[in-house]
């Protein structure tokens, strides 16, 4: 179920290009990427759940959560917000972490640009997702991100009840 995503690579310019369309307003979309019950609801490709241990959505806040397994493995994972544009954008810093938040730097980091626009389908969400260099980006592909972000915009599509 790849219902209107778009997921473009630009290898020379270490950037994913990803849009998706939902049956939904921008309000709820919105409220879906930045609560953190939400998050926790949709975010992390099935099997796996999300589970938030901290969340303050503001600019110079972080969203500290683990992805957790079917047999209770935890990854963990930092969000730092940078800029915040109500209803209309918030770009992050992005990285695998231990539970304390602390980066683990045999992962790279991911900058996250996120767009929410209304559409004729009800909203359209753009992310544009760039890297410190190109070995980076192949490394996050390798792990299978197309495949798991996919899954859980779907999740998201379902949790947003279309």
């Amino acid at each position: 179920m790849n219902k209107n995503i778009s997921i473009s690579k630009d290898l020379a310019n270490k950037k994913l290009h990803i849009v998706r369309q939902f049956d939904a307003p921008v309000e709820k979309v919105w409220k879906a990427w930045t609560e953190s019950s939400a998050l926790d609801k949709w975010w992390a490709p099935r099997p796996w759940r999300a589970e938030t241990k901290t969340f303050d959505f503001r600019e110079g806040g972080l969203w500290l959560y683990a992805m957790v397994g079917p047999d209770g493995t935890r990854m963990w994972c930092r969000v730092d917000f940078k800029k915040i544009a109500p209803q209309k954008s918030f770009s992050t810093a992005a990285a695998f972490t231990d539970e304390q938040g602390v980066a683990d730097k045999s992962f790279p980091v991911m900058y996250w640009d996120n767009q929410f626009k209304a559409s004729a389908m009800g909203s359209a969400v753009e992310v544009e997702i760039s890297f410190d260099n190109e070995a980076d980006l192949q490394k996050i592909l390798e792990m299978g991100f197309e495949a798991g972000f996919t899954m859980g915009l779907n999740n998201l599509d379902e949790f947003l009840g279309a």
